[in-house]
């Protein structure tokens, strides 16, 4: 497995293990501890959650997994994310969701992720959503209190917009290493807000959530979606390829903008086939044939 630099001494695994439904995948401790290894023989390295996965579960479930073998800590990156309040019975108090990019949540949420996980330190801390409430300061102070006291050591955002990147960037003493967005054949928003184009200037390589695009993209049930799941499947016979999640990810794989997807499910043959993705020439032409079919139109 190959991996990826996101700074000149950090790197993490090309394809990411993504931790969103793990509470719904109804697998104990010894099964999460089995299927980590397995993701770390295939080279997935990387794990990824966020404070609020699973109603708040979804961190310590994968803590609890972990703790059944602490030597692994030193083999992985963890990468978690805040600033969403949900409303829920673990927060009675609270009476709608919203953000909190305050110094004190900030901070706070590390110190809950960090006993969830049962570690010193989180290798990559995102800002889970932009919000309209945003003090870049605040941001800034509290990146600058995780990395001294080494509870955080790379920090980057998730959603954000290139101007909403560029502001925090331009306030904050921390490199932002990545920018987590969701790509797909049917998800294209990225390519046209200007945000591929900007973390390419930049050269900050981008993670894709929902690269498989929750599913629907295996039982279409739009125009849209008949397009492209009927294009990925003739460019999967013309590679030879036996599943159309291969194709999918290797598109992402493919783009110069070097995309890392997450992989959100817990059936290792999936997990497999995102690995040998990597493997997969697909051509420029086959590549655009995927893009156009989502957009409905050729290029210009």
């Amino acid at each position: 497995m190959k991996t990826i630099k996101l700074t000149n001494d950090f790197e993490i695994s090309r394809i990411v293990h993504g931790h969103w439904r793990l509470a719904d995948w109804n697998i104990n401790n010894q099964e999460l501890l089995k299927l980590t290894q397995q993701c770390i023989e295939l080279g997935i390295t990387t794990f990824d959650h966020a404070d609020i996965y699973g109603n708040y579960s979804c961190e310590k479930l994968f803590g609890d997994a972990l703790e059944l073998k602490p030597t692994l800590r030193k083999d992985i990156q963890l990468i978690t994310k805040c600033g969403i309040k949900l409303t829920t019975d673990k927060f009675p108090t609270r009476q709608l969701n919203h953000y909190d990019y305050s110094y004190n949540h900030i901070v706070s949420s590390v110190e809950n992720s960090l006993n969830n996980f049962q570690t010193d330190y989180i290798d990559v801390l995102l800002l889970h959503r932009p919000s309209p409430f945003f003090n870049p300061e605040e941001v800034a102070k509290a990146f600058s209190y995780l990395k001294k006291s080494g509870k955080v050591l790379h920090f980057g955002v998730s959603n954000f917009t290139p101007q909403q990147f560029e502001t925090l960037a331009a306030n904050t003493d921390e490199e932002l290493v990545t920018n987590q967005v969701e790509i797909s054949p049917l998800c294209l928003e990225h390519f046209n807000n200007g945000n591929i184009d900007y973390l390419l200037q930049k050269n900050i390589k981008p993670m894709a959530w929902s690269p498989l695009a929750g599913g629907q993209l295996f039982n279409p049930s739009t125009e849209k979606e008949e397009r492209i799941f009927n294009t990925l499947t003739n460019i999967a016979n013309e590679l030879d390829i036996n599943s159309i999640d291969k194709l999918i990810y290797s598109w992402l794989l493919m783009h110069p903008a070097a995309i890392i997807p997450v992989v959100g499910t817990h059936k290792i043959e999936r997990i497999k086939n995102a690995v040998e993705a990597l493997d997969i020439e697909m051509s420029l032409e086959q590549w655009f044939q995927i893009y156009t079919a989502s957009t409905g139109a050729g290029v210009p």
